[in-house]
């Protein structure tokens, strides 16, 4: 994606915990000249290989998981998308006077060849994961009784994959082009707003500010 250097962010680990937190993403692949897109969970295991593995499934009715394949023999890379918190920014918060709308947000893109999980054992533990991850935050978490038939058949209906991260992207655009007065004014105007995500934006701008050295004019 187009990243000008004043937004892009390079750090894997800053990276990967993105992904961790922000783990329902988009997966793009094309298929007869054209592009296809499938939203789903993630697990990220950040030990694996220099920038971490990706793992999840889908149904096996869905036919992106034959794109893997095909698109890896001419060369091309699966992109995963995983979007973070967005917000549109007024001109009349900043201090500057001459000044347009704009729109802030975070999202990093990692790229990879998928490989199809065909060992029964192993998407059974594949499932094992996504469910331990998103069920962690329960009172008492809920894990597959994987003695009762009917959860080892579902089993036949979906496919499992994991895709190793050959390279990851981030845009974290959070205003870093303009002054140091324009980036308070907007922290100032989203950390009390109602919606989650202008508050998220402006968390990440305060953290911004406080590690960083925006300019000062």
């Amino acid at each position: 994606m187009y990243i000008p250097k004043s937004f892009a962010e390079q750090n894997t680990q800053v990276l990967q915990t993105f992904m961790q937190q922000n783990a329902f993403a988009t997966v793009i692949t094309m298929a007869d000249n054209a592009p296809f897109a499938t939203h789903m969970p993630f697990v990220l295991d950040a030990t694996r290989g220099p920038n971490g593995v990706l793992i999840s499934h889908m149904a096996k009715a869905n036919p992106q998981w034959r794109h893997f394949a095909t698109m890896a023999t001419q060369n091309f890379e699966t992109l995963v998308i995983f979007q973070g918190p967005h917000a549109y920014i007024s001109p009349s918060w900043y201090a500057s006077e001459f000044s347009v709308p704009t729109w802030n947000y975070t999202a990093v893109h990692a790229y990879g060849r998928p490989v199809i999980v065909e060992d029964e054992e192993r998407l059974q533990a594949i499932l094992d994961e996504l469910v331990a991850v998103y069920e962690s935050s329960m009172p008492q978490p809920w894990s597959v009784p994987w003695r009762n038939e009917r959860y080892t058949n579902l089993t036949k209906a979906i496919v499992g994959f994991e895709m190793e991260i050959t390279r990851l992207e981030g845009k974290f655009k959070l205003n870093q082009n303009r002054p140091m007065a324009d980036q308070q004014g907007v922290v100032t105007q989203l950390q009390d707003s109602h919606h989650a995500d202008e508050r998220a934006i402006a968390q990440r701008m305060t953290h911004n500010l406080a590690t960083n050295h925006p300019i000062a004019h």
